[in-house]
């Protein structure tokens, strides 16, 4: 009216527009902070998967308790192998010990009728006695049969038998074996036959 141009037309538009703007804005950032903020989504269990390794671990254990059972049994066999082993041996000694024992009472009965031939040992007949004798003696020492050597030493009740006593006066003597009446033999470390000793037993002087 007054020839001055409106202004107003302009200034509504133009805050129109910022209203707008600033409308738009904050929904935009709370959509970006949704998006930021929400947690990621876990994944999928696959049960089948996990039932294939539950029987795996179960396969694998029963695996070990088959191997430990095997290594035990081996064990128990290779102690059973080595204990019949042994048994069989024992058995072996002890009848080779009885037959050996019966040698020796032969051997016996030949020292006996050499002693009966009041020492002449050039006779044909005390010989041929001396050489079966050795021969057997030289057997039983083949098959491990060892003489005891028991003369001069301790009395030992696990290898001799005392048949006898002598009185001593040195004490040094007293409770030693001092003579031999029959042989003893053993095999390995088994005693087949005690000796047969006699035994020093000292006894002080009588005092003047």
């Amino acid at each position: 009216m007054n020839g001055n141009p409106r202004t107003d037309g302009p200034s509504q538009e133009n805050q129109a527009t910022e209203a707008a703007t600033a409308a738009a804005a904050p929904e935009t950032s709370t959509e970006q902070q949704q998006e930021t903020q929400a947690p990621e989504a876990a994944p999928a269990v696959d049960p089948e998967r996990e039932r294939l390794e539950s029987e795996l671990n179960a396969a694998r254990r029963r695996v070990d308790q088959l191997a430990r059972a095997y290594q035990d049994l081996e064990r128990d066999r290779e102690e059973f192998k080595q204990r019949l082993t042994r048994e069989r041996e024992r058995m072996m000694d002890v009848e080779r010990g009885n037959v050996a024992t019966l040698l020796l009472e032969a051997v016996d009965e030949l020292d006996r009728c050499l002693s009966m031939s009041g020492g002449d040992v050039s006779s044909p007949l005390a010989q041929g006695v001396k050489m079966i004798r050795d021969g057997l003696l030289s057997k039983l020492q083949q098959s491990g049969i060892e003489r005891l050597q028991v003369v001069g030493l301790p009395y030992n009740p696990n290898t001799a038998e005392a048949t006898d006593m002598e009185i001593t006066t040195s004490p040094d003597e007293d409770q030693k074996v001092v003579a031999e009446v029959r042989a003893g033999y053993r095999l390995k470390e088994r005693i087949i036959r005690p000796a047969r000793v006699k035994v020093a037993k000292y006894v002080a002087p009588a005092q003047a």
